[in-house]
C-alpha cells in the first residue's frame, strides 16, 4: 500500500495555510504527478486514482486550493479565494507545491493534472510557468465565449458590490451552474451533471467537505481565469514542447457537450503545441475518475503517460 501523508505550506495570500496531501509508492518513485481539484471539492478525493498512479511507481501530490478543503483560514468564507488577486494566488500556490515537490524529488519526470476549475487553473498555469511541467492532463474542461465571460463578470461584480463577494448569491449560482442538469432531466438531484454513477452523486452530496455554496468572488476569479485562458495570445505563451492532454466525458456540460473541450483542443493546436491529443468518452458526464468507467479512463491516462516519461 502507498504511504500517505498530509502536510500544510502557506499560501502566497498571506493569510490561509494550504492543506496538501503526498501519497508515495512502496518502491523508487519513477514520476511526480500534480493534481489540481475542481469548485467545492478537495485533494483527497482523488485517492483512489492517486493508489493506481502509485501502482505504477508515481509519487502523487494535491494542495486543497485557498477556501476548500482543509485550506480555510480562520474567520474566512468557504469557498472564496480571497479580495484581491485569488486566482493568481491559488496557481502561484500550486507552482510552490510543484517547486518543493520538485526539490524532493529531484530529476523525475514531472506531471501536472487540472479537474474541472482546477483544468482552468492548470491553464493558467501552464501560460505563467512554461516549462516547469514534463506533460499535463487537462480534464473536464471547457471553452467559453468571450461575451459569456465578459456578461457574467459585469453581473457578478454588480451583485458581489451589493451583497458582498463573499457571500452565496442564487442569481450568480444560477449563471454559474444552472443549466448543468438540463441535459439530464428529469433530475434525480442537483447533482446528476457530475456522474451517470448515482452512488458517486449520493457520496459527493453526502460528503461535507463538497459542494456548498459558491460565493460571488469565487465566481468572478473563475470567469477571471477563464478569460486569461481563452485569450489566444496567452496560449501562444505556453512552452509549444509540453505534451498536453484533453480528456473529458462527452456529455460534461462544462464542457458544453465535447464541443467546448474540442475549442480547448483547437486552440492549443492553433498555438504551435507540438504533441496535443484528445479524448472524448461516449456517455460520460463530468467527474470521468468517478464514472463506472474509471478504471478505463486510468488505464487510457497511464497509455499516454508512459511513452512521455
Amino acid at each position: 500500500m502507498p504511504e500517505r501523508k498530509e502536510f500544510y505550506f502557506p499560501s502566497s495570500d498571506g493569510k490561509t495555510q494550504i492543506h496538501a496531501v503526498e501519497w508515495t509508492p512502496d518502491a523508487a518513485p519513477v514520476g511526480v504527478y500534480q493534481i489540481a481539484h475542481g469548485v467545492a471539492e478537495y485533494a483527497l478525493r482523488y485517492d483512489p486514482f492517486a493508489q493506481f498512479l502509485c501502482s505504477k511507481g508515481f509519487v502523487v501530490v494535491a494542495n486543497d486550493h485557498i477556501g476548500h478543503g482543509l485550506s480555510v483560514a480562520s474567520g474566512a468564507a468557504p469557498l472564496y479565494f480571497g479580495a484581491k488577486d485569488g486566482w493568481t494566488h491559488v496557481v502561484d500556490d500550486m507552482f510552490t507545491l510543484r517547486r518543493e515537490t520538485g526539490k524532493k524529488y529531484p530529476g523525475l519526470p514531472y506531471f501536472l493534472m487540472g479537474h474541472s476549475m482546477g483544468s482552468f487553473l492548470a491553464r493558467t498555469y501552464l501560460i505563467r510557468y512554461p516549462g516547469t511541467v514534463k506533460g499535463a492532463i487537462i480534464m473536464g474542461t471547457g471553452q467559453q465565449p468571450g461575451c459569456m465571460v465578459a456578461g457574467g463578470k459585469l453581473a457578478a461584480r454588480l451583485i458581489g458590490r451589493k451583497s458582498g463577494f463573499d457571500k452565496f448569491n442564487a442569481t450568480v449560482d444560477g449563471l454559474a451552474f444552472g443549466a448543468y442538469n438540463k441535459p439530464f432531466e428529469p433530475k434525480r438531484t442537483n447533482y446528476d451533471w457530475l456522474s451517470a454513477n448515482t452512488e458517486n452523486v449520493d457520496s459527493y452530496i453526502a460528503d461535507p467537505l463538497c459542494g456548498g455554496d459558491a460565493t460571488v468572488g469565487l465566481f468572478l476569479d473563475m470567469l477571471g481565469g477563464i478569460g486569461f485562458i481563452g485569450k489566444q495570445s496567452n496560449v501562444e505563451r505556453m512552452d509549444k514542447n509540453t505534451p498536453i492532454l484533453f480528456i473529458s466525458g462527452e456529455m460534461d456540460p462544462v464542457g458544453d457537450l465535447g464541443k467546448g473541450v474540442r475549442k480547448a483542443y483547437e486552440s492549443f493546436r492553433k498555438a504551435g503545441v507540438r504533441d496535443v491529443s484528445i479524448k472524448l468518452y461516449p456517455g460520460l458526464r463530468h467527474e470521468i475518475l468517478n464514472e463506472k468507467e474509471r478504471e478505463q479512463v486510468c488505464a487510457d491516462i497511464w497509455a499516454w503517460i508512459e511513452p512521455r516519461m
